[in-house]
């Protein structure tokens, strides 16, 4: 007996010692409780810290680890949650931020809006249809100050920033004059006397452009309106890509949105930043003396930043939400794309054509990037699993430069402002967008990363012309049995730089994937699409299916179930499945192979694409 007890004693020591070290986390905790699960912490913020000095004091409690562990509730943040090198783990002791089991704890940037009333007298702006249902409430505040915002959910549906014509519809230009930079416009649109924050949202062929009106005057049944700088030049003078003025397809679409003089439909809501009170038209159903209402207030709610040098290492997302999350730059400067919703800082025609890289080139452009609710730079061996971004004004997830070896499974994107999950550089900054990117340190590659098992919905509904899942620069990355439905532009699109120069791409593989309901609003689009040349790059054993073409399109006809764009080069395109066959290979390099894509592919490959069945529940 003594023997047993004396061998039970080591086996219970030997387990404890494999134990890692826990913090508790709760909506109803506090930051001077120790962290248990009986007396938890009230913040991440402040359980990453007591993890992050046992590490630096070599406490023998974190030797198999740290472990943060956030209970159900909703956590709102007054800024993102900060995961430096310090925060790393090892191989054998990772460092790990999860729900706790069987619940789903949300990191939102949003704040709720309350104090609804519809007895207030209605401002003369609001037109008669919406008098006696539009609801008002204050303005809320975060960290000290009045929130300005370009979302609004209720009961976790977005509602319509008001605009006219309503949702669904669109104002087509009369005409466009590039070298006076004015647009005209129909003079019967509600254009209100005062344009503080009106915007023109103007599709041009694979993006929309978010214009602020600066000046609008009627002549006779058109009006003329100009736009605010920085928009208005870029607008003007980027060449790619422009809206169709077409005689035979009608001109390009557009709304105008932002004004009380919009609000003229159940579901839409405008914000009076002067006023202070934000005015909503209830949906059928929809009780405001009930109802959850949230705003952004945060641009991103948790932030992984190390550096190429020194690394976030051995750090791991389980099963967390990231939610309601802001962008306001449109606000501020426009919004004027060049592709997948990077932003143009500076674009112009060139007049003679070529650069010293590319004899023929006709445009430069150099561009921005949208932020993400979660972003990562300088990071390796990471995973985020059965995580959740949903609500966004711009994009769901972004690994950035010197991002490898990093897993996203069985994830949700769903009601994504611009692209779902990003990963590698795009050429972003001073670096001329059109030019192969190779570094000498090839540490800021996205190498090695891999996309499984996630399941994207309703991306790119903010900015039309984001992508579902977005990959530039990346090499020895694997995209693989993702779920893509109801996305406005391109499902999956690998490559940048349109370019046939060698760069930092190759080996990249996007196999099994299954992508429906695509190109809801934009053309020029295809269910899989690649740029630039990418060595050793195969595309196989993809679904692409059920494509509902909007009717305000430039062009109906002008969209495909797999694309091979410019610079496309030395890939491997295989077994794809498709009810056509219905490909674009457009200003490709050499060395491509295309074999056995379309309907005949078989139905045993067409039933293993998508998430595979350990993933196809508990996504909702």
């Amino acid at each position: 007996m003594k023997r047993l007890l004396s061998l039970f004693v080591l086996l219970v020591a030997a387990v404890d010692a494999l134990v890692a070290a826990e913090f508790w986390v709760a909506p109803g905790g506090s930051d001077t409780n120790p962290g248990t699960r009986e007396q938890p912490l009230a913040t991440a913020t402040k359980a990453l810290r007591l993890g992050r000095e046992m590490r630096r004091l070599k406490n023998p409690a974190a030797e198999n680890g740290v472990r943060v562990i956030l209970r159900d509730g909703y956590y709102l943040l007054h800024e993102p949650l900060f995961i430096r090198p310090e925060d790393s783990g090892t191989p054998l002791a990772p460092t790990v931020l999860a729900a706790a089991p069987g619940e789903k704890p949300v990191l939102g940037g949003g704040v709720a809006v309350n104090g609804w009333t519809n007895k207030l007298e209605a401002p003369p702006q609001l037109p008669a249809v919406a008098r006696g249902h539009v609801w008002v409430a204050p303005i809320p505040r975060h960290n000290g100050r009045r929130l300005e915002f370009r979302q609004l959910w209720v009961e976790g549906t977005k509602a319509v920033r008001a605009r006219t014509p309503g949702e669904g519809d669109m104002a087509r230009l009369v005409a466009w004059d590039r070298p006076k930079r004015e647009a005209w416009i129909p003079a019967a649109l509600p254009v209100p006397a005062r344009l503080d924050g009106v915007e023109l949202v103007l599709l041009q062929m694979w993006e929309v452009a978010v214009l602020r009106l600066k000046s609008h005057d009627r002549v006779g049944d058109q009006a003329r309106v100009t736009f605010h700088e920085p928009e208005s030049r870029v607008e003007f003078e980027h060449p790619w890509p422009q809206p169709v003025m077409s005689a035979e397809r009608g001109n390009a679409p557009f709304f105008l949105t932002n004004a009380l003089e919009f609000l003229d439909e159940p579901g839409e809501w405008f914000a009076d930043a002067e006023a202070g009170l934000v005015y909503y038209w209830p949906r059928a159903g929809e009780d405001l003396m009930k109802a959850r209402v949230i705003v952004p207030a945060l641009e991103t709610v948790l932030r992984i930043e190390g550096t190429a040098d020194r690394p976030v290492q051995h750090f791991s997302v389980e099963g967390l939400g990231f939610a309601h999350t802001t962008w306001l730059r449109p606000s501020h400067a426009g919004h004027v794309p060049l592709q997948a919703g990077f932003y143009l800082l500076d674009a112009y025609g060139l007049n003679p054509k070529g650069t010293p890289e590319w004899r023929s080139l006709d445009n430069q452009g150099w561009i921005g990037r949208p932020p993400a609710a979660v972003t990562v730079t300088g990071a390796q061996h990471l995973a985020f699993t059965r995580c959740r971004f949903e609500g966004t004004a711009a994009s769901g997830l972004d690994l950035g430069l010197a991002v490898s070896d990093t897993a996203v499974t069985g994830c949700l994107f769903r009601d994504i402002g611009i692209n779902g999950l990003v990963a590698g550089f795009f050429g972003e900054g001073g670096f001329e967008t059109h030019l192969p990117w190779n570094p000498a340190d090839e540490r800021l590659i996205g190498t090695r990363l891999r996309f499984t098992n996630n399941r994207l919905a309703d991306c790119a509904n903010e900015d039309w012309g984001g992508v579902a899942l977005i990959a530039g620069f990346v090499r020895d990355s694997v995209i693989e049995h993702n779920e893509i439905t109801d996305t406005s532009y391109t499902g999956i699109s690998l490559g940048w730089g349109w370019t046939r120069s060698p760069n930092a791409m190759r080996n990249n593989l996007v196999r099994a994937n299954r992508i429906v309901r695509y190109a809801t609003r934009l053309t020029d689009t295809a269910a899989i699409y690649t740029l630039s040349s990418q060595p050793g790059t195969v595309v196989s054993e993809n679904v692409a299916d059920e494509v509902k073409i909007s009717p305000w399109v430039h062009d109906p006809e002008h969209w495909f179930y797999y694309y091979a764009d410019e610079g496309t080069a030395f890939t491997v395109w295989r077994d794809n499945w498709c009810p056509a066959e219905r490909f674009l290979r457009n200003a490709n390099g050499e060395g491509n192979v295309w074999e056995n894509n379309g309907p005949m592919v078989s139905e045993k490959i067409k039933a293993a694409a998508g998430l595979q069945p350990e993933f196809r529940a508990g996504q909702d």
